[in-house]
């Protein structure tokens, strides 16, 4: 019989911290997450003193088991069950009605948590190591471009108790999130699993309200760089020198003249392009050589509605909050 592997010391260390109402930031397979023990109030209200994040944004909690999930939840739903054993662990968060034992700093006073189980080893290791759900935004200052490396955590957030480097996320952006309706579910932010995937378990509600800041990534603003940041096409795009701008390629047909070049995927992949999205930014707001950032868009199915979701918050502050 093969045993278990002996558990990293660091995975043991950041859960001592977890549970002494600490604050980790850790790998998922999305971005980092900056975590906390979701069932301690004081321990939460540090995630938004670090990420100086408004407290009407709701956070994600993380779990690693089915039995949290039991006692997380109300009004027992079999279709949570079914998205669960076709999506988790995975990049799919379920806005569903929470328990009493969920404190209310973390929904920001709504009746609803969003819950997933994170598809990364190192995160389900330390939600188990640490003996509790664990509450987890991003792991970057609130609007800026969330981390997909342990070094992205640290440019940002440099009093984080503890950082767990689990080397590059492998999805790059945040999770779906759905929550589901008397006609079936709605999407409350894009991500790399689509409607379509969902649309093969339920119907798409159409017709149901949507309350407002319902969950994490509604915000029209949002994953913006220090630098300005525009989506490229032929009405942003310089009509001169290039050679202080930063271009994130995709197709390879806008990259002439530019000072330095991006290329996310040579064979036109949206999974690539959207691993790379973040990396790619962060690359070009540290690079002192480039004073602004475009980004190529790409065709809207699919994944690459989430990744223009993503562009479209990114450069959301710079062309109409500050209107370059």
């Amino acid at each position: 019989m093969n045993e278990k592997p002996m558990r990293s010391p660091n995975i043991q260390i950041a859960a001592d911290i977890i549970k002494a109402g600490g604050v980790v930031a850790m790998p998922t397979e999305t971005v980092y997450g900056l975590g906390a023990n979701a069932l301690n109030p004081i321990a939460v209200a540090r995630i938004f003193e670090l990420k100086q994040r408004p407290s009407f944004d709701p956070l994600i909690v993380h779990i690693a088991d089915m039995d949290n999930l039991n006692s997380l939840m109300v009004n027992l739903d079999e279709r949570v069950y079914m998205l669960a054993e076709r999506f988790w662990p995975g990049p799919l968060t379920m806005v569903l009605p929470k328990s009493d034992i969920i404190p209310d700093i973390v929904t920001s006073g709504l009746s609803t948590v969003g819950i997933r189980m994170p598809a990364n080893d190192i995160a389900l290791d330390l939600i188990l190591s640490s003996g509790c759900p664990i509450a987890a935004p991003s792991a970057n200052r609130f609007g800026h471009i969330s981390p997909t490396t342990a070094e992205h955590v640290r440019k940002q957030l440099p009093d984080v108790d503890f950082i767990l480097d689990g080397g590059s996320t492998n999805i790059g952006i945040e999770s779906t999130i759905i929550r589901l309706t008397d006609i079936g579910f709605q999407i409350l932010r894009k991500g790399i699993i689509t409607k379509e995937d969902i649309e093969s378990l339920m119907p798409y509600d159409l017709q149901t309200r949507i309350d407002k800041l319902s969950s994490p990534g509604q915000l029209k603003s949002h994953y913006s760089p220090r630098k300005p940041f525009l989506i490229a096409d032929t009405a942003t795009l310089p009509s001169k020198s290039k050679s202080n701008a930063g271009l994130i390629s995709f197709s390879g047909t806008l990259e002439e003249g530019f000072g330095k070049v991006i290329r996310l995927s040579q064979t036109s992949d949206l999974k690539e392009y959207a691993a790379g999205l973040f990396g790619a930014m962060h690359s070009f707001e540290d690079d002192p050589d480039i004073s602004i950032i475009f980004a190529e868009p790409v065709l809207e199915t699919g994944i690459g509605l989430a990744i223009m979701d993503r562009l479209r918050k990114a450069e959301f502050y710079w062309k109409y909050e500050h209107s370059i």
